[in-house]
Formats: C-alpha cells, structure tokens, sequence
C-alpha cells in the first residue's frame, strides 16, 4: 500500500510541474523506475502464492479398524475404493471408475480419518489440501493450484512406485460454492471449473489412478455440476455414532489408558448421546487428565462423568453465588430432574449446580436409546422438562427469575417443529401458507398446555423437589439414582 501511494504522489507531482513548465524528464525516469520496481515485486508474489505446496505424504498409518463407529460408511467407502484395487476387473465389465467421493456430516464424526484409511487400504499415496488454500485475491493463482495439485499427485506417486493417489480435499464447499454468487470477484468460479476439467481428465489408462475425496458438513452449498455422475459418484453419509458406535470408539481411546475396575463403557457410550468422535477422545483425554491431577495411577468412572460434563459444559468456574442464588438454582435443577424422571422414568443421569461455561446448574440426561424419529408425546415431555425448571421457581420461591430464558427458547423452538410437522391441531401444513400470527397461535397453544400439565406435576411433588435441592446445596452433585428414589 506504501507503493501504491508513493507511485500516485509522484505522478501527481510530475503533472504539476508539467504545468508549470520544469523539465520533468529526470522525474519521469525515477517513476519508470519505480513501476519496474513494483512490478516485479507484484510477479515474485504472485509466482509465490501459484508455487505454494499442498501437504503431500506418503501413505498414512490409519486403517479402518482404528475407526469405530462408523461402520456404514466404512462399508459404502471400502466397496467404492474396490474400484481402484482391481483395474482390471472394472475394464473388463465396462465399468466407469469412481472419479470422486463426497463425504458429508457434522464436525468431528472422522470424515479426515476415513480418508487417511483409504489411501492405506488401497496403498495409495495422500495428499491433502484445504478448500480455502485454492482462494486468493490474485486471478488464476486458485486454478493453477488446482492443476498443481494433480500433477503432484501423478509425481509423488511415481516417485513412491505406487500405481494410484488419493486426493484429499477438507472443507470443499470454500472453493465449490454454487457459481454465480460473486458477483465482484470470479476467482471463486475459475478455481472450480479448473477442478471440475481435472476430474473430467482423470481415465482408467492413466499411468496413475487418482481418487479424489472431499468433505464438508455443508453439502447443501456446493455447485451442482459437482455432484454430477462422473465427478463426485458417491456421497457418503458421516453421521453422529449410534450407542453401539460409541462404545466402539470409548474402546479404542481406552486401549492405552490404565483404568479401574469401575469403568462401563456402555453406561459410558449411553451417557454421551449425541457426541462425536472427536468429543469421545476429549473426553478420554479429559479423565486421564483428571486422575493425573489428582494423582491416581488409573482412571475410575468418576473420573469420566466429570470429564463428559467437561466436554459439555465447560470448566467449573470460580463464581461464587450468594446463598439465595445457589438456592434458587437448586430448585431450578430440581425441577427439571423430578419432572424429567415423571415423564421419562430412568432418564436423569446426573444433576449438578456447580458453575460451568454459560450454566449455573445442569441437569444431564441419558435416554434408553438413541431415537431416530420422535412422537407427538415424546417431544411433549421434552417441552415438559425444558419449562419444570421455572415452574419449580415460580411455585416454590414465589417468582421466575432470568435463568430460565435458555429453556424458554429450546421450548419454543421444539412446539415450532411440531407445528410445521403436522403434529399440532392445524394439521399437515406449510411454513410459506401459514401466517405470523397463526403460527404464533399454534406454537403458544402447544406451550399452555404443557405448562398446564407441568404445574400440576411441579405442585404435586413439592416435597421430592425441596429435598433434592436441600440435599444440592449439601452436596453439590448428585447421581440420577437419587433422583429415582425421590421419586419412588
């Protein structure tokens, strides 16, 4: 930017003194000068961003059994890496070769992994890249990027004497958005159409036999003309473990850590619903760090409930609540364990008013099984439980206070869902015919009716809740089993 300025005042100044009748010839050789100068500094940067090399490996040590959990796609992953094993085979059948594969899911389910698995199944050299390192300011620096990128693939894999190359792109959607949304700047398009011309080339005589992989866990924005056969053939679901899948992947963090004889992966894997692998290996890593801390040669369950509220929640925070403050939190958690043990017996796994992250208390629950779909009843006991924690305030103490406000809007979001599902009293409907104010109608009808049954139930079992938050403000933590013989 200095340049540019220092260029702009010279050829101002040479234009005033033009007028003004000096010789300005002496100053017209320095400005040539400096836009020489310039020039080349531009060309040795641009040259420098189009040279910059992608990550570039031999084959990596990860096989598909060091990954749990994901036992479908591994399956429909293996039976299309098939294709780049036997050559032969395919020729001899006339079947097109697999040019792509599209992995897609939420972050850190192992879509990295599962890339690093397939170039050791098949002995394929890796390479590996993110979408936002073929996106520049400069103009073709992306697609030249690109072009490099298959050519150090076709190199490294005859250097290695390998006869295929994985390709491996992270976050495609940065470089393979939908076409024609920047406006102001093409360089977005012309990266994209060079990848789509490279996966175009790629044939089974080739010397070298080149896979390319991607993920993104926002498939919805990519360029359609990607998805078509003959580019990306196989989209690979990377879901969220299922219980079974999470135990299998507890077992494989675990293998190198020392634990008690009190450790149940499966009341473990049934605790964590909803995680990821990558927050299952946090939270082994978390209890380790736990029982180091506390000096304890092997890891005990405790040391792994603590370490899921960690990975939830956050670390315990230094706040230090009044006692009316911690009172009150204490029939708020209350509430939400007692009415959640009501309405979905066996649910609660733990209950705790120590501070973490953005939560006075926490109430964790841990559902018998992983649930697909949901009925009208059950997501009405989940508006049940999400609104108990202010009833218990308001019944109680005698009023609601701000802590509820995160509850509210989970319970306004689930009646909503009902709504334009067709599990309310309009029926089937649409978003786009339904207007504010009957939306509104229904979703508040939703809510009322449930927090009609929840005072009933919060007035019932005052006992159990004044007990429960008595015995919170003892202990601080509580098991879900206490909470169980409340309400027995």
């Amino acid at each position: 930017m200095a340049k540019e300025i220092g260029l702009g005042a010279l050829l101002g100044t040479i234009i005033f003194l033009a007028f003004n009748q000096v010789d300005i010839w002496p100053l017209v050789l320095l400005l040539g000068i400096g836009v020489m100068l310039f020039s080349s500094g531009m060309m040795a940067r641009l040259q420098t961003g189009m040279n910059r090399k992608v990550d570039a490996t031999a084959t990596p040590l990860v096989t598909f059994q060091d990954i749990g959990g994901q036992r479908a796609a591994k399956n429909e992953l293996i039976e299309a890496l098939d294709f780049v094993l036997r050559p032969r085979a395919i020729e001899r059948l006339g079947i097109r070769p697999l040019k792509g594969i599209l992995l897609t899911g939420p972050p850190g389910t192992g879509k990295t992994l599962l890339a690093k698995a397939a170039a050791q199944y098949t002995e394929s050299v890796f390479l590996a890249a993110s979408g936002s390192e073929f996106v520049e300011v400069y103009a073709g620096v992306g697609a030249q990027r690109v072009r490099q990128l298959f050519r150090d693939a076709r190199s490294l894999a005859k250097r290695e004497g390998r006869q295929s190359a994985i390709i491996f792109i992270d976050e495609i959607e940065v470089m393979a958005g939908r076409r024609g949304q920047h406006q102001s700047h093409l360089e977005y398009d012309q990266t994209l159409n060079q990848l789509l011309v490279e996966m175009d080339g790629m044939a089974t005589h080739e010397d070298v036999r080149i896979l390319v992989i991607a993920a993104t866990n926002r498939a919805d924005l990519l360029d359609p003309a990607l998805m078509r056969p003959g580019r990306f053939d196989r989209l690979v679901r990377v879901d969220l473990p299922d219980r079974e899948g999470r135990e299998a992947i507890l077992a494989l963090h675990t293998q190198n850590k020392p634990m008690a004889d009190d450790v149940d992966l499966a009341v473990l894997a049934r605790e964590t619903y909803g995680f990821s692998g990558a927050h299952l290996e946090s939270v082994c890593n978390e209890a380790a760090i736990l029982a180091l801390r506390e000096g304890n040669d092997r890891i005990t369950m405790a040391h792994f409930k603590a370490a899921v509220d960690k990975v939830l929640l956050g670390e315990k925070l230094d706040r230090h609540l009044s006692r009316e403050e911690l009172r009150r939190v204490a029939v708020h958690e209350g509430g939400h364990a007692i009415i959640g043990e009501l309405v979905n017996p066996g649910s609660v796994s733990s209950i705790t008013i120590s501070p973490r992250g953005m939560a006075l208390g926490f109430v964790r629950q841990a559902p018998d099984d992983d649930r697909l779909l949901q009925t009208v009843s059950e997501l009405q006991q989940d508006i049940k439980v999400l609104l108990a924690g202010s009833t218990a305030e308001r019944i109680l103490l005698g009023e609601q206070s701000t802590g509820a406000a995160n509850d509210f809007e989970k319970a306004w979001e689930i009646a909503r869902r009902m709504v334009l599902t067709g599990l309310s009293s309009l029926g089937v409907v649409h978003e786009e015919g339904l207007s504010p104010e009957v939306l509104y109608r229904a979703v508040q009808e939703i809510i009322d009716q449930a927090q009609a049954d929840v005072t009933a139930l919060v007035t019932a079992h005052q006992d159990a809740i004044w007990r429960l938050a008595d015995e919170l403000l003892e202990k601080e933590t509580l098991p879900g089993e206490y909470v169980r013989q409340l309400v027995a």
